[in-house]
């Protein structure tokens, strides 16, 4: 380890100096020889680092959910070239960067940091052993050593000698009960915020050998750092404890703000968001907004959960809309029926009995014209039969002659006309050819 933080002596003189001046600050408040001053100092250097971290972090974020989106492709380029691995390393990396992906950015916060955790290891060792390190001098560094956590030095391990504790003016058993404890909580720390990655920010609809790695490693990395933090001052434990509940803390901000599709923490977000929806009546904040927006988009491509917050709206009388925003059920109705009456251009449909009752109308009117016609022409015999004597003049005959003329050729009913129309006016033929001649005619 001493050959490893070696490597990276170049960084001590930051890390050293950033210590000091945090040290400044709460030596003025807890004394300059306290473990709070000390320990406080290589917390606030944790916080610096990690929120300098904080971009690496979000690509970190993007570029594991792109490995997650990416598995079922990658898992058919394996199987469709099984035998050829040289064309399968070439469509991986294909892959990869159509995509833009890189499979290192998960790794890039644990990369990053790694340089201040081994130069803070380098000076806490520097410290133990008395030398000065950076821009520490001898007094800062006696003072150092004077500084316990809990009855343990901040420069103390768990495998050091009962003479090297003594020599910080501690009891072996303290050292080894304070390093214990902080080593289970480190590793506790380290499995936790694993196995909140894996349970609630994994999409379980893709089961893929991704999700199986992740889960080994959810059991191994503790175990590394148990075995590993042995071999920890006491100072570096505490600045590995603290860097571990940041990530942890920082980890369950982004999956309950910022979940994967298809997770368990994208089931419980939404559901947080449907009941706010309900309770206010609209979708309040932007990023709410966008959430929405993004889901709309979708369409027929939302998960389960998606739909599920979609049934829920349409049963609490809301319909999301493509800004990301929501209307209520009967803003939805008016809305609906002004598009109906817009694009309607034909008249309403009607009932059958309303169809019968317009279709009978110019049937009546027409049906009453043409029986008219024969009433009238059987009505003129009638007539006619009155005077009984012999025909004084020819002109009653020609009237006969025009009359059985009229009488042979009736009018011709129209298609429209229903059957009874018709006979009405075959009748009518008939009453006209069989008319009587007029009793002049008779001999």
């Amino acid at each position: 380890m001493d050959t490893i933080a070696s490597l990276f002596s170049f960084i001590t003189t930051p890390v050293s100096w950033v210590i000091v001046q945090f040290h400044k600050v709460y030596g003025a408040l807890f004394g300059p020889d306290t473990g709070w001053a000390w320990g406080l100092s290589i917390v606030s250097l944790v916080v610096l680092i990690r929120i300098c971290l904080i971009p690496l972090f979000v690509k970190q974020i993007k570029s594991t959910r792109n490995m997650q989106a990416l598995q079922p492709k990658m898992k058919a380029i394996q199987e469709r070239y099984k035998s050829d691995k040289q064309r399968q390393s070439e469509e991986m990396m294909k892959l990869y960067k159509e995509t833009g992906t890189n499979p290192l950015s998960s790794c890039l916060p644990i990369l990053a940091q790694s340089p201040f955790f081994f130069a803070l290891y380098h000076v806490l060792s520097n410290i133990a052993s008395g030398k000065e390190i950076g821009v520490m001098n001898q007094a800062l560094v006696d003072s150092a050593r004077q500084a316990h956590i809990f009855g343990a030095p901040i420069a103390a391990k768990f495998t050091d000698s009962p003479e090297k504790v003594e020599a910080l003016n501690a009891s072996l058993t303290d050292v080894r009960i304070v390093t214990a404890i902080m080593i289970i909580m480190m590793s506790a720390s380290q499995f936790f915020t694993q196995r909140q990655l894996m349970m609630k920010n994994v999409d379980l609809s893709v089961k893929t050998p991704y999700m199986q790695q992740q889960k080994m490693l959810m059991y191994i990395f503790p175990v590394i750092f148990a075995v590993m933090g042995i071999n920890f001052p006491v100072g570096v434990l505490v600045y590995w404890l603290t860097t571990n509940v940041w990530t942890m803390g920082q980890q369950m901000y982004v999956i309950n703000q910022n979940p994967t599709p298809g997770s368990k923490a994208q089931d419980a977000y939404l559901q947080r968001l449907l009941k706010s929806i309900t309770h206010h009546g609209e979708v309040r904040g932007r990023r709410r907004k966008s959430v929405v927006k993004v889901v709309v988009a979708k369409g027929s491509d939302r998960n389960e959960n998606e739909r599920r917050f979609f049934g829920g709206l349409a049963k609490a009388g809301f319909a999301a809309q493509a800004d990301g925003t929501v209307i209520k059920g009967d803003t939805i109705a008016a809305e609906a029926e002004g598009v109906a009456a817009a694009k309607r251009q034909q008249p309403k449909r009607q009932t059958k009995a309303q169809r019968q009752a317009a279709a009978a109308q110019p049937t009546t009117a027409k049906d009453t014209d043409e029986v008219s016609e024969p009433v009238a022409e059987k009505a003129s015999p009638s007539l006619e039969k009155k005077p009984q004597g012999p025909a004084k003049t020819g002109a009653t005959d020609v009237t006969a002659a025009k009359d059985e003329a009229q009488g042979d050729k009736p009018a011709r009913p129209s298609r429209a006309n229903s059957g009874n129309s018709r006979q009405q006016g075959k009748a009518g033929q008939r009453k006209g050819q069989q008319r009587p001649k007029h009793p002049s005619s008779k001999k």
